[in-house]
């Protein structure tokens, strides 16, 4: 595991990025993770998908995946992929500051 920091706090991170500790998480963390990865403004559809993905995970013990999403949280699949160009799931997932889905390579 490493320490990084997002929105001036301390982070613990798996070696793919994504949060250890999902309750740290915040919205100015997201917004500093999707900068840093080429999201200059995170819009209402990603924080549609974002708090989405977050209800999710805290109901089910694990983020949806891109068919889930496309279909349950008000954001199509084509929109998704606009989104989120890295991979929907994933990496809505890692701005949501929860653990990678299953099923996402």
């Amino acid at each position: 595991m490493t320490t990084t920091t997002f929105a001036g706090t301390p982070v613990e991170v798996n070696e793919e990025g994504f949060f250890v500790d999902p309750t740290v998480w915040t919205p100015d963390m997201a917004s500093e993770m999707a900068a840093a990865d080429g999201i200059a403004t995170l819009t209402e559809p990603h924080w549609t998908v974002i708090n989405f993905m977050r209800k999710e995970y805290f109901e089910k013990g694990t983020g949806p995946t891109v068919r889930v999403l496309g279909k349950n949280s008000g954001v199509d699949v084509k929109a998704l992929y606009q989104l989120f160009p890295k991979g929907p799931a994933k990496m809505a997932a890692r701005l949501a500051g929860i653990p990678k889905p299953k099923g996402c390579i």
